[in-house]
């Protein structure tokens, strides 16, 4: 079950989802709240997984990753990709995902080049038997999450507080949490891995 949040939650999740840099005055301003209580939601946001983490969006293609391609794994016995390897082994897979049906997992791959993907696909396939489809355009990537229907009419906003400018709420504190977040972000892609180690 997950997280309750009232609207208040998330008229800030949406504030940060548009711009992750926006401080705590900044953000109390636009909902109407004083900075202690924003990151003090914020916070709790944070503890309770809500939000994950802080980063910037790169362009692939303009650090030198253009290709893109999503790869189905039906693994061999004994062989798994997940059991048998470790993250850094594997620069370009970006995503993994556990999927019901015949294969067992679908992972997102960047690479340099056509080239670099074949080999990439050939280090898979030590694995795995791999499907592989490459991505020919990306019209929709990291669509925001909005308030469901359901949960605005369950939980309305809370009592609205006055605003301040409360010089404790500074940017750095800020900064801090995002550090925090970040590090815990890091830490469950690599337990992702190797916590399926025999």
């Amino acid at each position: 079950m997950g997280t309750e949040l009232d609207a208040t939650d998330w008229a800030i999740i949406g504030e940060i989802q548009r711009d992750a840099r926006l401080s705590f005055n900044q953000i109390a301003k636009r909902v109407n709240l004083s900075a202690p209580s924003v990151a003090a939601r914020i916070r709790r946001l944070e503890e309770t997984g809500v939000i994950q983490g802080y980063h910037a969006q790169i362009s692939p293609a303009a650090v030198g990753w253009p290709v893109a391609a999503f790869v189905q794994l039906h693994c061999h016995p004994g062989r798994c990709l997940l059991k048998t390897s470790a993250a850094e082994n594997f620069p370009e897979i970006v995503e993994i995902h556990r999927l019901s049906g015949s294969s067992c997992t679908m992972v997102k791959v960047r690479t340099a080049s056509m080239a670099h993907l074949s080999s990439l696909l050939e280090r898979i396939g030590e694995h795995a038997d791999a499907n592989s489809h490459i991505v020919l355009e990306t019209p929709l990537e990291h669509q925001a999450l909005e308030i469901p229907a359901t949960a605005a009419r369950a939980h309305p906003p809370s009592r609205l507080e006055p605003v301040s400018d409360d010089p404790a709420a500074t940017s750095s504190s800020r900064h801090q949490l995002r550090g925090q977040a970040h590090r815990r972000r890091a830490a469950t892609r690599h337990r992702l891995w190797g916590r399926q180690q025999p």
